[in-house]
């Protein structure tokens, strides 16, 4: 496995960088995520029309990039970095990923869409539980379509959205089991959506009912097996999230540091200081730390992807990437904080918007801790079968 990027990953990366260290800046998100839609159509035209950012993992033969979860993984990092507010994670790290592994034709028409800028969400959570536990919606069969009801908490751009793909079960199913996907315009009756304002007011999150009666080409693959689909889509979406934070934990770092040069206390820069010379190392530590796990989940995300042998391995990987991103994320931005003093907390800095981002990613998809459970789960399994085989 290579851990370097290549040269079209690296220029790939410098040329996301250079355009969010550009288009999203203070200023710019600031202004952006006062919002009710959260971010500014012009920004996600450039993303979309000048960069192709939005088609990275879409097929070359429907007009996309063609390319994996490391070049992916790249864009995140810096998406992280500038707090970029835009529909980026919730259309091209959960639906189009939901869609394109449905393998089926009915997707095609929305990966179309997506392709010309349209927005996109997964909805799925109903009620506090990992992963597919969380789906609560239910569908039934009717001679005329699918009747889904159900309602959806925390998605993400879920309110502005203008295509939704939606998880249910068939009722008195649980885990992954009776789980289907179906794809939706946002705008089809029986279904309404509302904001919903949040700690992180960098990335907007929405309410959404649904009652309503769907057509059968809404349903993406066979009713009822989309649950190891779902399951996957999440663990490739905690990847993506995991290098948003690595990307934020970076930045945040550069901040303090470049204010501790600045400030000056006792006749001398407070950068000099030994005991700030200390946090300096830990958060450079942690944010190299959690860039080997995040970079090592890039290259098993990309495996799992394109169906390569390292795919059996990507729960593990996204699982480990996430806990120590989310600590590093958080932790950095409470440092920076305390190296800033009393001004970190007060808005003109950003400081603050990193420290709120940090703490609302650490909850989505699994807290570091939950994370830390799967993976001695999964060790754990894996022991005993290997006991058991050798006994």
């Amino acid at each position: 496995m290579e851990f370097r990027f290549t040269d079209e990953q690296q220029m790939i990366r410098e040329t996301a960088a250079s355009f969010l260290a550009d288009c999203s800046t203070s200023a710019a998100v600031r202004e952006a995520m006062v919002s009710e839609s959260g971010y500014d159509l012009s920004f996600w035209r450039q993303i979309c029309d000048d960069l192709y950012l939005h088609a990275i993992t879409l097929p070359e033969e429907q007009g996309g990039m063609g390319l994996g979860y490391v070049e992916l993984v790249a864009v995140m990092e810096q998406m992280g970095r500038y707090l970029a507010c835009a529909p980026y994670f919730s259309t091209v790290c959960q639906a189009v990923p939901a869609l394109q592994l449905s393998a089926c034709s009915q997707a095609s028409p929305w990966l179309d869409k997506i392709l010309g800028g349209t927005t996109a969400a997964l909805a799925w959570i109903g009620q506090e539980a990992p992963a597919c536990e969380a789906v609560t919606a239910t569908f039934e069969a009717t001679p005329n379509g699918y009747r889904l009801q159900g309602d959806y908490q925390l998605v993400v751009d879920g309110h502005s959205a203008e295509i939704l793909v939606l998880a249910a079960r068939q009722p008195g199913t649980s885990g992954t089991s009776g789980i289907s996907l179906f794809a939706v315009d946002a705008t089809a009756e029986g279904i309404s959506r509302q904001w919903t304002p949040t700690l992180d007011q960098t990335r907007h999150l929405g309410r959404i009912q649904v009652d309503s009666l769907l057509a059968v080409d809404a349903c993406l693959g066979e009713a009822g097996q989309a649950g190891p689909v779902l399951e996957q889509v999440l663990q490739l979406a905690t990847v993506a999230l995991a290098a948003e934070q690595m990307g934020s934990a970076q930045q945040v770092k550069d901040l303090a540091v470049e204010y501790t040069r600045e400030r000056v206390q006792f006749n001398r820069p407070i950068a000099s200081f030994q005991a700030i010379k200390h946090k300096a190392a830990d958060m450079m530590l942690r944010t190299e730390v959690a860039r080997s796990a995040c970079y090592y989940a890039a290259c098993v995300a990309d495996e799992a992807w394109r169906g390569g042998a390292l795919a059996a391995e990507l729960p593990e990987a996204a699982a480990i990437a996430k806990s120590y991103c989310s600590d590093a994320c958080f932790r950095n931005a409470g440092e920076a904080l305390q190296m800033h003093g009393g001004v970190g907390f007060t808005w003109e800095y950003d400081v603050h918007l990193y420290f709120k981002r940090a703490k609302a990613s650490e909850l989505m998809l699994g807290t570091a801790s939950e994370h830390r459970e799967t993976l001695a789960s999964l060790l754990l399994d894996t022991d005993q079968t290997e006991e058991g085989a050798l006994s």
